[in-house]
């Protein structure tokens, strides 16, 4: 199948999947996850009426940034955060799903450029707390989202998570639950996006209130060895 038809099998899980929990599809943005694609890829894509598409590594992005820079992409940045690559994230990226630490946000914040709107910031949960995987607890959420809010050239706009993988769809459901209700009961407006769910759980993501979902080899296809 061809990326345009693959983009146009997802929409209809999405589409499926919204109508059995009675949500709008349109309340749910497809972020294509580009990491190791090539710009001919990410280009198909875009003239498929994709606008999001979202990078783990810094350096492959700047090169695809340039590549396509005739085209109206929002980039967001979704990989682990690494101090020395805030400066390049800050300069080149519209989003970033993956803040962990009020040192990364400072560094962020300090480096967006003046000329640019606010860098839009989503917080990462390790909700499963595995050790392996960057993010911060649910405890330390409200402390981390005032931080941020204090930075002018950020603009705190959500959380995201990457749940330990689970088949059963019930437990599939319960970590973005829980997210869900931390985020509701702090009480902060600002916080309205959910970039929840990836191919193996997005059912389970909507169902609980995915606003942004993050879907690559459903998109591309497999990486090529």
């Amino acid at each position: 199948m061809s990326i345009a038809e693959n983009i146009n099998e997802v929409r209809q899980h999405i589409n499926g999947y919204c109508r059995a929990c009675n949500r709008d599809p349109s309340g749910v943005l497809l972020l294509a996850v580009s990491k190791t694609k090539p710009p001919a890829d990410i280009a198909a894509a875009y003239h498929a009426g994709l606008r999001h598409f979202g990078e783990n590594y810094c350096q492959e992005a700047l090169i695809k940034q340039q590549a396509l820079g005739a085209y109206n992409i929002t980039w967001h940045f979704i990989g682990p955060i690494q101090s020395n690559k805030t400066k390049l994230i800050a300069q080149h990226f519209n989003w970033v799903h993956s803040v962990d630490s009020v040192k990364i946000a400072k560094r962020l914040h300090e480096q967006r450029p003046d000329n640019l709107p606010p860098l839009n910031i989503c917080v990462q949960i390790n909700i499963s707390n595995e050790s392996s995987k960057s993010g911060i607890t649910l405890a330390e959420l409200p402390e981390l989202c005032a931080a941020i809010s204090e930075f002018p050239r950020l603009a705190l706009r959500g959380v995201m998570a990457i749940p330990e993988p689970q088949t059963d769809f019930a437990l599939q459901r319960q970590p973005y639950r829980a997210i869900v209700q931390a985020v509701k009961a702090i009480q902060r407006p600002e916080l309205t996006t959910f970039s929840f769910g990836m191919s193996g759980d997005l059912e389970a993501a909507i169902a609980e209130g995915a606003t942004l979902v993050r879907i690559g080899t459903a998109l591309f296809g497999r990486r090529k060895t």
